[in-house]
């Protein structure tokens, strides 16, 4: 039997296994790519661009915030505080907690500033827009508000939140605290204790905390300070404690010590302010001067403000119109024309001087303030009966010209300080007006001996008359007696500057001639006689420009005196502008103020009484 060959079943062919290694290559050449692009990312990031990167996510983590220095205090000469400091806070907020993207809400700096409006007294569109500021995590939304305004907005910021976390334990994911990027800053609001009290002076602080006027804003420097500085790490608009930060301390202002005494510049505020309103006048001013340390103790003015609320303050009544205004002072400026005679031996207190009614000079025909018949006066009659005639002969005495009388008389003007700064350094002082002697006009020749054609500031016309009682010697007005810095030393001011103007012996005759002013009958200053004390004084009465139309309207009534006469303590100057009912003369209405002033102020430093009879030299002659 034959063998049989073997032959392979029919069917399809069985499956064979593809090689992996062209896939693997592919797989591997991809995610080396991807590798690869990570790689060239990442050196990109670490290395090219690290430092943009890096400054981005600085500026987003850290903020920086400024820390306000404490601002310095203002007190009277014995510690009393005028101005000091409490504290407050700047309202802030971070805009970008306001964006659609974190709260969800297409109007939230728009809910926010509805809520925040009536709480910081804002205009609601002023705070969507401070809310809406793009690029940026910081703004300022009010400044200088009180514990009791950040309370309410606390609350409210709290019930708020409590509502959104019970909105998202509910279900509602996209709950927010609408006013959960509103923060304060601690800072500091300048108050003023005794409200009106020398506002003047003290002058205010505006709303970036700059002084805005007066002391405040002349000694802005050392009252504020220098502002410190922090830098933190931040999340959500909160301060990350454990993340580090910078911070370079503020350094606080000096407290400032004024020459002012409070309860002498309360008596001169409260008599001028009831004497403004009794006269119905414009305004009016008293000074009270140490005549021995030129040292001001009072420097009041009537209508007044609150430094505290300027809201309320008229604009004539900001700033300090006892240094800022300059007026013709009239017949107390009589007293340098005397001192001139005086000096340069031209008459003495008892030289004859025969008064007509009326006198030719120049162009004009001057008279005297009443219609009298001739006066038979001694040249101290002139000074107590106040009469412009006797002054201008008198004066024309000082040359064998008039030419050469008018450059003698200005020379003595000058220094008295009529023209000059007081030395204050005060903002917005006046120096006054006075024309040099080759441009006095025809009139002014004889008008300047009295006190019209020339311009002063009240503390002008109170330093003439401190330097009479101070023997001769002026002494520059001050206002600062020193500071205390941080580190609680004191740093007196520097000594003002001393100017001999005339002889001690003109000083002390003209003393006794300003006391007939006061003491005797035929004087104009009756009214400011003390009993127990000598008084020396005189009265002015002067036409007043407006200062609106810039033509003579009105008057200015002044009185301006010291005492005790026997050993001078005290100078008061009081003047008031524009009296429009009751008298307009100075003797009559700003001889009682003086006298109040005067009175009180030498009871509170404590002056003891005169004693010494007072001098009585003749006021007339028989012819």
């Amino acid at each position: 039997m034959g063998r049989r060959s073997a032959r392979p079943p029919h069917g399809p062919k069985p499956l064979r296994l593809g090689s992996p290694r062209p896939r693997l290559r592919m797989i591997s050449v991809a995610m080396t790519l991807v590798m690869l692009a990570f790689v060239v990312r990442l050196l990109q990031v670490q290395a090219v661009d690290a430092g943009e990167y890096s400054a981005k996510a600085e500026a987003n983590r850290y903020l920086t915030r400024v820390v306000a220095a404490d601002r310095g205090g203002i007190t009277d000469r014995s510690g009393i505080a005028l101005a000091t400091s409490v504290d407050a806070y700047d309202i802030t907020a971070d805009p970008m907690m306001f964006t659609p993207d974190e709260t969800k809400l297409p109007d939230a700096p728009a809910q926010a500033a509805a809520l925040l409006a009536p709480i910081l007294d804002q205009d609601t569109a002023e705070l969507t827009r401070k809310l809406s500021t793009p690029e940026t995590r910081y703004v300022v939304l009010a400044r200088r508000q009180t514990p009791q305004v950040w309370n309410q907005i606390k609350d409210l910021r709290t019930t708020l939140g409590d509502k959104a976390g019970a909105d998202r334990l509910a279900g509602d994911k996209d709950a927010v605290n609408i006013l959960g990027g509103v923060f304060q800053e601690p800072t500091s609001k300048r108050v003023y204790p005794n409200g009106d009290l020398a506002a003047g002076l003290l002058g205010w602080v505006n709303a970036d905390g700059k002084g805005g006027g007066g002391i405040e804003q002349q000694l802005d420097k050392r009252l504020a300070g220098r502002d410190g500085e922090v830098t933190y790490a931040q999340a959500g608009g909160r301060q990350v404690p454990t993340a580090g930060g910078t911070e370079t301390p503020a350094l606080p202002g000096s407290d400032i010590e004024l020459t002012i005494d409070r309860d002498i510049q309360w008596a001169a505020q409260n008599a001028i302010a009831e004497q403004v309103k009794k006269s119905k006048a414009d305004r009016g001013y008293v000074i009270v001067q140490d005549t021995r340390t030129g040292e001001i103790l009072a420097m009041a003015n009537a209508p007044g403000f609150d430094p505290g609320d300027l809201s309320r303050a008229g604009s004539a009544s900001l700033g300090n119109a006892a240094l800022q205004d300059a007026f013709e002072p009239g017949s107390t400026a009589k007293v340098m024309s005397m001192a001139a005679v005086l000096e340069e031996n031209a008459a003495t207190p008892s030289t004859k001087v025969t008064v007509p009614n009326r006198l030719h000079r120049g162009d004009r025909l001057f008279q005297d303030d009443i219609d009298h018949p001739t006066w038979y006066l001694t040249l101290n009659g002139v000074l107590a009966k106040s009469s412009n005639i006797g002054t201008i002969l008198a004066t024309g005495q000082l040359g064998r010209t008039q030419p050469e009388a008018n450059r003698v008389l200005h020379s003595y003007l000058r220094k008295f300080g009529i023209g000059s700064p007081t030395g204050l350094g005060f903002p917005g002082e006046t120096p006054g007006i006075l024309a040099r002697p080759g441009k006095w006009s025809t009139s002014q020749q004889y008008t300047i001996p009295f006190g019209q054609g020339v311009s002063i500031n009240a503390m002008q016309a109170a330093s003439v008359y401190s330097t009479i009682a101070n023997g001769g010697v002026r002494v520059e007005p001050t206002l600062v007696r020193g500071s205390r810095g941080p580190d609680d030393r004191f740093t007196p001011a520097p000594k003002p500057k001393e100017t001999r103007v005339v002889s001690d012996r003109t000083a002390r005759t003209l003393s006794r001639m300003l006391e007939s002013v006061v003491d005797d009958e035929a004087g104009t200053g009756s009214k400011a006689r003390i009993p127990g004390y000598r008084v020396a004084g005189k009265t002015g009465t002067a036409n007043r420009v407006d200062p609106v139309s810039g033509k003579y309207r009105g008057y200015t009534s002044s009185f301006a005196g010291f005492a005790p006469v026997d050993k001078p303590r005290i100078t008061v100057y009081c003047a008031i502008q524009n009296a429009t009912k009751g008298s307009y003369f100075g003797g009559q209405i700003c001889g009682p103020v003086h006298k109040e002033v005067m009175q009180f102020a030498l009871k509170s430093l404590q002056v003891p009484p005169t004693g010494t009879a007072p001098a009585r030299l003749p006021v007339t002659f028989t012819p």
